[in-house]
């Protein structure tokens, strides 16, 4: 193996990899930072999980030097904010014995935290190209020093529709610099945008021959399941032999946050991201599954982009993708590093066609899914699942915590409430304010509420009760 100290990476920087166990380069690594260190324009043909952020992260952060000038002399555009993150933190493991400084920026959060680490000098960013030509137009961003250009995912971009503002960005940039550009796939506007705007580029791809050995290391399971069960399907999945970290995939984001529901309340420890959560809490959510406080992550395909977890044991297609690359990027965030992984997909009724045409497009020689119920002999034997397993994991019961200040509710409501349920039975709630005194309001109270002794023996007991409660008018 090629270590990346035999490769000529800078003390420093190995040791920073080494802190995290990385000591061996992978394959697209070994080949782009020989290239990448002395300066060569580089298009590298490689998807998400083959380790090319260290392949261009290691010669920028590199290139800088030791000690580079406060000021944006390195720029990483990527397509979305998951994957902002997730280049972010690698690039700032980089630089952790030198004095270079990261910064992300990305939609969906405040300027202002952004700008402070601009205005302090960040020498690196990492951005999304709507945030950054917003503050980039605002003259908050400075790119005319940025001798160092990433585009990653490029692709995905144009994907997305991103090519006017890449266009843009590099008209910012200085015309002499160091340009890497990395896409899954190379798609002719991706061929023309790298003839435009990098200076004889070396082809680098890796992708073929990793594909390949991903496939070889992935164990594809397709299931023609009825909507009514997946649920415990995946709960009795989830209770496989030897599963560890788990992403499920679903069409919707109103799917994903239905399950996660379904899945908490069936004691399962789980967590989600799609569109309709604020950026911190897709945050939160990523850093708790990477962290192993949450081991099942629910997510919508947009919002996946950045899952870059190496210890994914299962990856679960709660509804069939729509196409063999969806279903290829789906299924490669298990089986990454070299590790084994299994992909379970759920194919509806309706969905039958798009099976056949991604079965057909990666030859996978399964044409008719198995149709597949909680109860299938073959999913236990499949998936490993001990036999009698169920739905739902066996927790202790749950017991909530009764407080007297409010009344001594056990469905935890306030007391507040109760006056307000128990007035509803007679009575009439115009009663309540006919007299501002408290004499007559107290003694209504005693006799609207029914069957109360407690509040038919004069007006000290409600008095009382009112000043503790608090000066509210339908205390009574």
């Amino acid at each position: 193996m090629t270590t990346f100290a035999d490769l000529g990476v800078d003390q420093d920087i190995v040791d920073a990899l080494a802190e995290r166990g990385i000591v061996d380069a992978f394959p697209i690594q070994e080949q782009t930072i020989p290239l990448g260190l002395p300066g060569q324009d580089i298009i590298g043909q490689a998807k998400t999980g083959t380790g090319k952020t260290f392949g261009f992260g290691i010669p920028v952060v590199q290139r800088l030097g030791l000690h580079p000038e406060p000021g944006v002399k390195a720029l990483i555009v990527v397509p979305t904010r998951e994957l902002a993150v997730q280049v972010y933190e690698d690039i700032d493991m980089l630089t952790k014995n030198r004095p270079t400084s990261v910064v992300a920026i990305y939609g969906g959060k405040a300027y202002e935290g952004q700008i402070e680490q601009l205005k302090a000098g960040a020498q690196i960013v990492v951005g999304t190209p709507g945030r950054l030509i917003d503050l980039a137009g605002q003259r908050l961003l400075d790119l005319s020093n940025a001798t160092e250009v990433v585009l990653d995912e490029a692709d995905k971009m144009l994907d997305l529709g991103f090519l006017p503002d890449i266009e843009k960005i590099f008209q910012r940039v200085p015309a002499v610099r160091h340009t890497q550009l990395f896409s899954a796939t190379m798609p002719g506007q991706i061929v023309t945008l790298a003839r435009r705007f990098m200076s004889n580029p070396i082809h680098i791809r890796a992708s073929d021959p990793d594909e390949g050995l991903t496939q070889a290391n992935i164990r594809h399971l397709v299931y023609r399941a009825h909507s009514l069960d997946k649920d415990e399907v995946i709960a009795r999945i989830l209770q496989a032999e030897g599963r560890g970290k788990t992403v499920i995939f679903t069409r919707t984001k109103r799917a994903a946050q239905k399950l996660v529901d379904e899945l908490q309340d069936r004691g399962f420890s789980a967590a989600s991201v799609h569109g309709d959560m604020s950026q911190e809490a897709r945050e939160r959510s990523m850093a708790a599954f990477k962290a192993g406080k949450k081991d099942v992550l629910i997510a919508t395909d947009v919002a996946a982009r950045g899952i870059d977890v190496d210890d994914v044991t299962h990856v679960i297609n709660h509804t069939i993708p729509d196409d063999e690359k969806t279903y290829l990027h789906r299924a490669g965030r298990t089986g990454r590093a070299g590790r084994t992984g299994i992909a379970v997909t759920f194919v509806d009724w309706d969905d039958l066609h798009k099976w056949a045409l991604i079965n057909r497009a990666l030859e996978f020689g399964q044409p008719e899914p198995i149709e597949t119920y909680s109860s299938s002999p073959h999913l236990y034997t499949d998936l490993d699942i001990p036999e009698g397993t169920k739905g739902r994991i066996v927790t202790a019961p749950r017991t909530e915590t009764v407080s007297t200040a409010e009344g001594g509710s056990s469905n935890g409501r306030s007391g507040s409430r109760r006056r307000r349920s128990r007035g509803g039975s007679s009575g009439s709630s115009g009663s309540q304010g006919s007299s501002g005194t408290p004499p007559r309001t107290a003694d209504g109270a005693g006799t609207h509420d029914g069957g109360g002794a407690e509040h038919r023996d004069g007006t000290t007991t409600p008095r009382r009760r009112r000043r503790r409660r608090g000066p509210r008018p339908d205390a009574a």
